[in-house]
């Protein structure tokens, strides 16, 4: 006597089982988060009400750029990687190293670094440019070229800014010309600028958006100017940005994916301890993963189970 194989309904029903499974597997999430932390330095560092807020939201993000480090000797950043290195049940089983620019500024009491922290398991650095021309900036960009096999856009361009405050039109309008440079230099066009732009309030009205070339030109603004990046009752601007340049670039991230991360509401916080950290909130972006199974829809992945289970199973 021959074994009868299962009816459509139960191979369905199994199928249905899995999808949860198969999607939950197969649903990584590549995040871009940028932050200015204010005067960042080893004694900040060293608070650990300060070290454990920022060890909790760094932990969330792929790439993390952060903003005004005061570190010329390194000390802050060791410590902030032994914390996000340690082995601990708590967060993911990452390991985390960065990569920074030179000290930039233009007041000796006032120079900053840019720093980029990155997960090894999800993306690498390819290679890094300092922009020369210290004319146009108080804080010269630098570019990192970054390459990961988890997204669907596999190698990209992160440029970041910390504008001086008065110059802050001038400075945005001239990473026009650092889009140029770096894209020329990878010859890669998927650039993306993130950082405190002081782009909002009295900073960047919207007359000041006509003298700008990334208002004029193929670059899309995630964050609008409607959003608060700001901490402070005080305040209500979108400082802080992120722009990508380019149609593939846009297609390869999360719709609607670029937002504030309201750390005081989420770890819920007092802003007083927020305020600790900085006065600024972290922004953020998505990109899509490379994951095929995560592009499709629940409907495709069950028939495709169903299909494969039927074709292992004897017909009568």
């Amino acid at each position: 006597m021959r074994w009868r194989s299962p009816s459509l309904p139960l191979l369905l029903l199994f199928a249905c089982f899995l999808v949860p499974i198969v999607c939950k597997v197969t649903k990584p999430e590549f995040r871009i988060c940028a932050y200015n932390l204010q005067r960042f330095n080893a004694m900040k560092a060293s608070n650990y009400r300060v070290k454990h807020a920022l060890i909790r939201i760094l932990s969330r993000c792929d790439i993390s750029l952060l903003q005004e480090v005061m570190d010329p000797e390194g000390k802050a950043i060791k410590a902030l990687l032994a914390a996000l290195n340690r082995e601990t049940d708590r967060y993911e089983n990452y390991h985390y190293k960065s990569v920074a620019s030179k000290s930039l500024g233009t007041k000796p009491d006032n120079m900053q670094q840019y720093v980029f922290i990155y997960r090894t398991e999800t993306v690498s650095v390819l290679s890094q440019h300092q922009y020369q021309k210290k004319q146009s900036f108080a804080r010269e960009p630098f570019a990192v070229f970054f390459q990961s096999q988890k997204t669907a856009i596999k190698k990209f361009i992160l440029v970041p800014l910390h504008t001086e405050p008065k110059q802050a039109v001038r400075e945005v309008d001239r990473l026009y010309d650092v889009f140029t440079e770096v894209s020329k230099k990878w010859d890669n066009k998927n650039v993306m600028f993130l950082g405190d732009f002081h782009a909002g309030c009295a900073h960047m009205t919207k007359h000041d958006k006509k003298k700008i070339r990334l208002f004029q030109t193929k670059f899309s603004w995630l964050i609008s100017d409607k959003v608060d990046t700001t901490v402070t009752e005080d305040t209500s601007c979108a400082y802080d940005r992120i722009v990508v340049h380019g149609e593939p670039f846009l297609k390869g991230i999360i719709p609607y994916s670029a937002k504030v991360f309201n750390f005081g509401k989420e770890f819920k916080l007092p802003r007083s301890k927020v305020m600790e950290v900085s006065d600024h909130f972290p922004v953020e972006v998505r990109l899509k993963s490379s994951a095929l199974l995560l592009q499709a829809t629940p409907l495709l992945i069950l028939l495709s189970i169903c299909m494969v289970v039927q074709s292992f199973v004897p017909s009568l």
